[in-house]
């Protein structure tokens, strides 16, 4: 019978690798747009053309995507992925499509793809319908402390 290297190894060399394996900087800056973990998909796979065109919103297709930003952003029709090639900056939503009265308290969060809303020709995106609420409260006020936090936000 053979003796593995598993075996071999003590168990402060074990317990060493296992901290070095799973060692995550506690302060490491999030990516300037919002993909679910583990992904390069932004904001959870929808087309933020959609938003826009059809008001409501729309999953994309992994069949029309565009890389931007570090990300790439799926599309539900060729049609909306050129429109997004054209003027991604008018398209993709405020704040890496991290929730927008988050990012109005200093921080980033997740968004829902059901909750958002369209000011002023700007896609926002929030955690929850309920957060959106309580967004929606003081849009203006929220917009300006989002616009100053950002992207600052990131690295908290």
């Amino acid at each position: 019978m053979t003796t593995s290297t598993f075996s071999r190894l003590s168990l402060p060399a074990i317990v060493a690798a296992l901290l070095l394996l799973f060692a995550v900087p506690a302060q490491a800056a999030k990516d300037a747009v919002y993909k679910s973990w583990g992904s390069d998909v932004a904001v959870n796979g929808y087309d933020v053309v959609a938003y826009f065109t059809e008001g409501k919103p729309v999953e994309g297709s992994e069949d029309f995507t565009v890389e931007y930003n570090g990300a790439l952003w799926q599309f539900a029709s060729a049609e909306n992925r050129e429109a997004f090639a054209a003027d991604p900056a008018h398209y993709a939503p405020q704040y890496g499509g991290y929730c927008a009265w988050a990012v109005s308290q200093g921080y980033t969060a997740r968004t829902d793809p059901a909750a958002w809303s369209i000011v002023d020709d700007k896609l926002y995106l929030n955690y929850s319908p309920s957060v959106q609420q309580q967004w929606s409260q003081d849009i203006p006020g929220n917009i300006a402390a989002g616009d100053a936090n950002w992207p600052e936000a990131l690295e908290k």
